[in-house]
């Protein structure tokens, strides 16, 4: 099976500091000053959505260990379950699945991502469904924390509407993406809509330019956690055309959905009505989201035709199967 887990060192970057934004906090011994300008009157709004998501996350992996009843269905070939006093929810063999979760036929069973079905049983939903399956405790973790650590950050900026589509809707394209690339292996988990937060902070660092006072030190600490776990991608069993595809997608709609007022009308604010000459968002902002949103539409709907006539992208592109696995010596990409 191909998981989509994101690497510590992600949740690790994001718990030193937070790339994004926000006023100076408060900290043992005194402050540390954020890398831009934030607005002192700004109401962040209450996280209820990313927690939501993360309990909605949980019950469904431990439905999926439910059904999944490796006490019952295992039948001892491939060595005992794991956590046997759990009952119906112990692990498969460590051998099958090294991630402390079900086995890869019970995730297909309940929705993971496997062209096959998408394309020629006609079962669309997989591309949504595979987003809330995990392949194993660690996975669910590791994506987990990642989830809190970003999504909590910019929901209470932006609000739950917009990061909500930004995570379904990158989740989607990542889903789009990976059954596009990967047609012999199912595919599961959120770090396709994880990346897709990512991709979306870089884009709003770039729309609201004029409010980031370091913006160097923004943009390169954003670039090494997106690079880093990019480059994690590369292992075999990590579907990094999930994360490709949910990163792009989130890029493009943070052009659309994370605007902020420029620097200058929000200073004009203190100015008597007759003095603001200012306008809220500059052309290039609008400039921005118009083209991001053209090139979001354009290449989720080139994929979803690509994708259902059956196309393999993997004919016209011969080096692309390396952008989720190169092999070494130590692994072998086409292994289960």
């Amino acid at each position: 099976m191909s998981d989509r887990s994101t690497s510590h060192l992600l949740r690790t970057n994001m718990a030193n500091g937070d790339p994004e934004r926000g006023a100076k906090r408060q900290q043992q011994g005194g402050y540390f000053s954020p890398p831009y300008y934030v607005e002192p009157q700004e109401t962040l709004w209450t996280s209820w959505l990313v927690p939501m998501i993360v309990v909605a996350n949980v019950a469904m992996f431990i439905v999926v260990m439910i059904v999944n009843n490796c006490p019952k269905n295992n039948l001892g070939f491939d060595g005992r379950c794991v956590a046997r006093f759990l009952g119906r929810l112990s692990f498969e063999p460590l051998r099958e699945n090294p991630l402390f979760g079900p086995s890869s036929s019970t995730l297909e069973k309940l929705g993971a991502l496997e062209w096959n079905k998408v394309v020629h049983e006609h079962q669309g939903w997989r591309l949504i469904s595979c987003i809330w399956l995990h392949a194993g405790v660690i996975h669910l973790l590791a994506n987990m924390l990642s989830l809190v650590f970003i999504g909590i950050r910019l929901e209470q900026q932006f609000g739950f509407v917009r990061v909500g589509a930004i995570y379904l809707l990158s989740g989607f394209g990542g889903s789009i993406l990976s059954c596009l690339f990967l047609r012999t292996s199912i595919s599961v988990g959120a770090s396709g809509a994880l990346f897709g937060l990512l991709g979306a902070m870089l884009s709003e660092l770039f729309t609201n330019w004029t409010i980031y006072t370091n913006k160097a030190a923004a943009v390169l600490t954003l670039v090494i956690i997106i690079v880093i776990n990019l480059a994690v991608g590369i292992l075999p069993h990590v579907d990094n055309f999930a994360h490709i595809g949910g990163f792009f997608t989130g890029f493009f709609l943070g052009f659309v959905l994370l605007l902020r007022p420029q620097f200058g009308w929000m200073e004009s604010q203190n100015l008597p009505p007759q003095a603001r000459a200012k306008s809220k968002h500059s052309i290039l902002q609008y400039v921005f989201g118009a083209v991001a949103l053209v090139l979001l539409i354009a290449g989720i709907t080139a994929g979803l035709v690509l994708l259902f006539r059956g196309d393999n992208p993997n004919n016209h592109c011969s080096w692309c199967h390396y952008l989720s696995c190169v092999p070494t010596s130590r692994w072998n990409c086409n292994s289960n």
